[in-house]
């Protein structure tokens, strides 16, 4: 929940911040690990996400924007965590097998379906899975992602469309071989 148009000049970083972090904290967190796949660095990088907008509040060009400011933040900062992580996996495979590690909040997602999903997003290639997180998760509209992303709407669709399709043969497959 975005401060009142009227009074959002006024309010501290403190004050807006804290009414964003107990409007979206959860959905901005479910954004990220849709994006990265694990739900402890997706907590750090949202949190990494409203320290930045605390420190740069009053340099905000429009406070009433700060919620797309954050999503964008967090998409942003979903990328150069994965391209960190595939750098790691990259010097890793010199070294040997990378360790076994599971997220103990990985327990979370046991669910078949959700699993399954989640699985099936990961899939996808980036774009397309950006693009359905935003669309489908945060429910934004074609021109909204299309400002987020840097992309037109046309692309929006596209992306959309071939990752909604992706997506449904993959689940049917794993449908078919869990019977």
């Amino acid at each position: 929940m975005a401060p009142p148009r009227s009074r959002a000049p006024g309010w501290s970083a403190d004050e807006a911040l804290e009414l964003l972090y107990a409007a979206h904290w959860r959905h901005l967190v479910r954004l990220a690990v849709l994006l990265v796949h694990d739900i402890g660095s997706a907590e750090e990088i949202v949190q990494d996400c409203f320290i930045s907008v605390h420190s740069k509040w009053n340099r905000l060009h429009d406070p009433d924007k700060a919620l797309a400011y954050l999503r964008q933040s967090v998409v942003n900062r979903s990328r150069s965590h994965l391209r960190h992580l595939s750098v790691v996996r990259r010097h890793a495979d010199h070294e040997g097998p990378p360790p076994n590690a599971v997220s103990a909040d990985e327990t979370a997602y046991d669910h078949a379906r959700r699993a399954a999903v989640l699985e099936a997003l990961r899939r996808l290639p980036r774009r397309q899975r950006e693009v359905l997180a935003l669309r489908y998760y945060l429910d934004l509209a074609e021109s909204e992602i299309a400002d987020m992303l840097g992309i037109s709407r046309g692309a929006v669709k596209s992306h959309a469309s071939r990752g909604a399709a992706a997506l449904r043969v993959q689940l049917a497959a794993e449908l078919e071989e869990s019977r």
